[in-house]
């Protein structure tokens, strides 16, 4: 018999409808009823493609003893960390909290009647002869939380206030630091110290790609000639193709390696890591121009077009153990992301660019309704869950880099439009929330899971404050990184894309303008200039004009000088 869950629109909690716990959905229906019966809450996070997601439902939320402990005891709550990041957020901070390292998924979090959390795990298994990373099985552990529950133990209610104290407190950083290009050279420092110089990548197993990173790596190849960067990069990228991160058969990578080789891969696969990937290895072809990066990435993006998309609305993930099985969901962000490298793939090949404003189109059609961004949806569906700022970071993201690449201002308008909003929403004195209304969490600079939606939005900013000559952009993106400046100077190996961001911040953008027929005749050479900080804009002119934030100071017909041109004018 189902559950709540079977009139739910995530593939994740419809995995979960037919378990016999007895689930709600995230509503506020279920903490009344918590109250109202006086029983502790348990909310388990996860998604639709996670390994040990699927081992959990097996061991535990399958296993008839487990669920008459929780449906006797406990008000039970599914949530899709996909489609409410924001609730994952800050569980992952609760996890973080009480047990003092990074959690994962699946999420397990027990809180009291009144939802102040207690206590926070991972997986942990049915029963405690087994063993589990928490220690204790999930029957004894259940059967001594509503024991203590039911007793109103003072020192578990006690533990909650003090966990629901310290979460309330946001501590802001020390003081400020001046923003320096130096700071690239303790990121520099740092990231040689995770190095691993066998096998590339910067971790022991399990083994992440850490696009991030690499792509900030290669911005200081591009501007110092960095050999230390350069081998980091070339490395990392060769041997992550040569095990089994990479899908040799079908194309597309995986989301991480068990091992240190790259060759046992946890076989889910990710919409946003193949973006990211992609857009890695098409950059690193413009500026390396080894054929070997442009096949990855284009084997890459042809994966994700064929067998994660439709109707070119790109699918958020495929199944770790049934690898035929999709999650249909499509979510603003990681479609943003996806859209991004096909433009950028597209300078090399057009087919891609005409790909990316495809989807760029049923994107928005689909994703901004009534005025009123979404977040995600199933595919073909109204979407419910509005958007949180990773939604607006990725996708004015992409509508800059349409702007740069086709030369249509509806592109450059748009963004406009949804970073006004991001500002209004999410921003404060140099502070971003990453959601707002119900469930407000603060927006991380950090680059995990993937790039921090903060320096997303900061890169945007400062490339309206270029394209549109509006200063107003620019003081935003400063103070951003100005509140964040003692931070980043102290552990930019955390925040890649942020210290790629002070980088440019000091050493300044450069805008190209020129008839848009000499851009669209010359993209390839454009794109591959070793400059990073350039924006396109179009005007009637068959020279080059090359411009700072103030004002342009050289003009030339031949797209060969402009490096030079530009390198010269620091």
């Amino acid at each position: 018999m189902s559950n709540r869950l079977q009139k739910e629109d995530s593939p994740y909690l419809q995995q979960h409808k037919d378990d016999p716990v007895d689930w709600h959905p995230w509503c506020d229906e279920a903490f009344k009823k918590a109250q109202n019966e006086n029983k502790a809450i348990f909310i388990s996070i996860g998604y639709s493609s996670c390994h040990w997601c699927h081992v959990m439902q097996e061991k535990v939320f399958e296993n008839q003893e487990c669920a008459d402990i929780l449906n006797e005891s406990f008000i039970c709550i599914k949530v899709d960390r996909e489609e409410r990041p924001d609730i994952d957020k800050y569980y992952q901070e609760v996890y973080a909290l009480l047990n003092r390292r990074s959690g994962g998924w699946p999420t397990s979090i027990f809180c009291t009647p009144q939802n102040k959390p207690f206590f926070a795990g991972t997986y942990i298994a049915p029963n405690s002869t087994q063993g589990s990373i928490e220690g204790m099985g999930f029957i004894d552990l259940t059967k001594l939380i509503a024991q203590k529950v039911q007793q109103k133990d003072v020192q578990l209610f006690k533990n909650a206030d003090e966990v629901e104290s310290f979460l309330n407190q946001y501590e802001h950083p020390k003081e400020a630091t001046v923003l320096k290009e130096d700071f690239y050279k303790n990121f520099l420092h740092q990231v040689k110290n995770n190095y691993d110089t066998k096998f590339g990548g910067f971790s022991i197993a399990p083994k992440f790609p850490q696009v991030n990173t690499l792509n900030t790596l290669l911005t200081i190849d591009r501007l110092y000639n960095d050999k230390s960067a350069k081998a980091m990069i070339k490395n990392t990228l060769k041997n992550m193709t040569v095990g089994g991160l990479w899908d040799e058969k079908d194309g597309g990578f995986c989301r991480y390696a068990m091992d240190e080789e790259w060759r046992k891969p946890h076989h889910e696969k990710m919409l946003y890591d193949n973006a990211l990937l992609c857009e890695l290895y098409t950059k690193a072809y413009l500026f390396y121009k080894d054929e070997f990066y442009l096949d990855i990435a284009k084997k890459t993006a042809n994966f994700c077009l064929k067998q994660m998309s439709e109707d070119f609305l790109f699918y958020s993930a495929r199944d770790a153990d049934k690898k035929n099985i999709f999650d249909k969901k499509i979510q603003t962000s990681w479609s943003s992301m996806m859209i991004n490298a096909l433009f950028t793939l597209g300078t090399i090949d057009l087919e891609y660019n005409k790909m990316a404003v495809e989807s760029l189109k049923r994107l928005l059609k689909t994703m901004y309704v009534q005025d009123t961004l979404y977040h995600t949806t199933l595919i073909h569906k109204t979407p419910k869950i509005k958007a949180f700022l990773e939604d607006y970071a990725f996708l004015s993201k992409a509508l800059i880099t349409a702007y740069n690449y086709t030369g249509k201002e509806i592109y450059l308008i748009q963004a406009q439009k949804f970073v006004n909003i991001a500002l209004e929403r999410f921003y404060k004195l140099g502070i971003w929330n990453f959601s707002d209304g119900e469930f407000v969490t603060l927006a991380e600079i950090s680059d995990n899971t993937y790039t921090s939606s903060v320096a997303i939005i900061v890169d945007s900013l400062f490339s309206l404050g270029l394209l549109l000559e509006d200063e107003k952009y620019n003081h935003f993106a400063f103070k951003t990184l100005e509140y964040n400046s003692y931070e980043l100077g102290r552990r930019g190996v955390i925040y890649p894309k942020m210290i790629e961001q002070v980088l440019r911040y000091t050493k300044g953008d450069r805008v190209i303008k020129s008839s848009q027929d000499n851009f669209n005749e010359n993209l390839f050479e454009i794109a591959s200039l070793k400059y990073p900080f350039i924006s396109l804009k179009s005007n009637s002119s068959d020279e080059y004009t090359i411009c700072g934030n103030k004002s342009c100071f050289a003009n030339t017909k031949e797209i060969i000088h402009i490096d030079k041109l530009i390198f010269n004018s620091f």
